[in-house]
């Protein structure tokens, strides 16, 4: 008998995990269930793979061996899938993480194209702040992630999406004036509405405004709610242009002339290339394009 692609991948998704209960939720079956495929395995190549010991999975030295040859058969299988042509083949699920700024900007075209070429692969979506999506991705609950940077850690997997720049803006009832540059002090007069703490716009904004006296940030970790409070007047906003154009040519917003923004964000798509499947890698080249067409 030879090892099934069944007990390969339950093999595979637990050394990844480092987890059952994980791989079991990832391969959509239960827990006893990958129990049995990984002693069937260990039984048929007659080794141990991999302990438990106090809850923890940690592979065995020929665990390790076998582990990246179990891969390249994978990678075969999806491969040949591939080769086919036929996207109905490819199937799979995707545990995508993104940023609120992607989802109100080109999510639904990458979602629409990711079906219309891989119609049966599964997206399971989670929306947070950068820094929690590159502790998922890390964690392996998140296979990919569109974030903005800086990123404190490499992944092997990285490709350069948009840079999308930060501008003022606030609401015409406020009655700032548009004609002159503003000052500081003009611009302090007003709550300032921006990105949540701990993020690169809001460290460089408070460090920018450091020494100006008392600014009043309002940080949000919900930009929607941040641009709908600059919409009702409840002060300025420093904000991706992206998300407030369409408010600036219906007139419901102003662009302030202030002289200076925090740097642009830079976004990546960042995913771990050693374990990445096809329909991941294609998901990538889908955002690099929709991208650049926003």
């Amino acid at each position: 008998m030879t090892p099934t692609l069944k007990q390969l991948e339950a093999f595979v998704q637990v050394a990844d995990l480092g987890s059952f209960r994980r791989a079991a939720a990832m391969l959509n079956t239960t827990q006893p269930n990958i129990s049995a495929r990984i002693s069937a395995l260990e039984g048929l190549l007659d080794t141990h793979l991999m302990t438990r010991d106090a809850g923890a999975v940690r592979l065995t030295p020929m665990g390790e061996t076998l582990l990246a040859h179990a891969r390249q058969v994978l990678q075969a299988v999806d491969g040949m899938i591939e080769a086919t042509g036929n996207p109905a083949l490819t199937q799979g699920v995707l545990r995508l993480g993104v940023t609120e700024l992607i989802v109100h900007t080109w999510l639904p075209d990458f979602l629409r194209t990711l079906r219309a070429t891989a119609p049966n692969v599964l997206v399971e979506l989670t929306v947070d702040v950068s820094t929690s999506l590159s502790a998922g991705l890390f964690g392996r609950t998140l296979d990919l992630t569109f974030q903005n940077g800086p990123f404190q850690r490499r992944s092997t997997g990285l490709e350069p999406l948009g840079d999308y720049p930060l501008i003022w803006a606030a609401s015409p009832r406020l009655g700032i004036a548009r004609d002159t540059p503003l000052s500081t002090t003009d611009l302090t007069a007003h709550p300032i509405l921006t990105h949540a703490r701990g993020t690169l716009p809001y460290d460089q904004l408070a460090d920018h405004m450091r020494g100006t006296g008392t600014p009043r940030l309002v940080p949000s970790s919900n930009l929607s709610a941040c641009l709908q409070m600059t919409l009702d007047g409840f002060g300025i906003a420093c904000l991706p242009r992206v998300m407030v154009a369409q408010a600036i040519t219906a007139g419901d917003l102003h662009e302030l002339p202030y002289d200076w923004r925090p740097d642009p964000l830079r976004f990546a798509a960042r995913f771990e290339a050693e374990r990445a499947p096809a329909f991941l890698k294609a998901a990538v080249k889908i955002a690099r394009t929709i991208d650049k067409d926003n």
